[in-house]
């Protein structure tokens, strides 16, 4: 079954995803990360005000299977969290695009965002 991999986000190796308006960017994980995880069980808190550097530890998530950390996609600050995926860790699971998403993040350095993968690319690097 092919992953869904959506246009018009931005996507890293480590499987996040980044919409991009403004210069506000949502995070989440890909549908293929949700899946390779299976059930996800807990989602550590998210830190509101944190400021992080791209590729730095967002949260971690806990799966039936796995520990997983799942990192920042830009440097930014955190201004909004997804409290829902807190209290309930399958919205990742069954909306990973959607409902599932992570964080807000108020991006610091617009260039960074040239760093990561489209859509194609993603589909193809998944591919390999």
């Amino acid at each position: 079954m092919s992953k869904k991999v959506i246009e018009g986000l931005y996507y890293t190796k480590s499987d996040e995803w980044l919409k991009v308006e403004n210069s506000i960017g949502t995070i989440g994980i890909t549908d293929y990360a949700q899946e390779q995880l299976g059930d996800i069980v807990y989602v550590e808190e998210i830190k509101k005000g944190a400021k992080l550097n791209k590729g730095e530890l967002l949260t971690t998530v806990e799966s039936v299977k796995a520990v997983s950390d799942v990192y920042s996609p830009v440097s930014g600050e955190i201004f909004e969290v997804n409290q829902n995926i807190i209290r309930e860790p399958s919205l990742i699971n069954k909306d990973p695009y959607g409902e599932g998403w992570f964080a807000k993040i108020k991006i610091n350095n617009p260039e960074e965002i040239k760093e990561l993968m489209n859509a194609s690319d993603y589909s193809e690097y998944r591919k390999e």
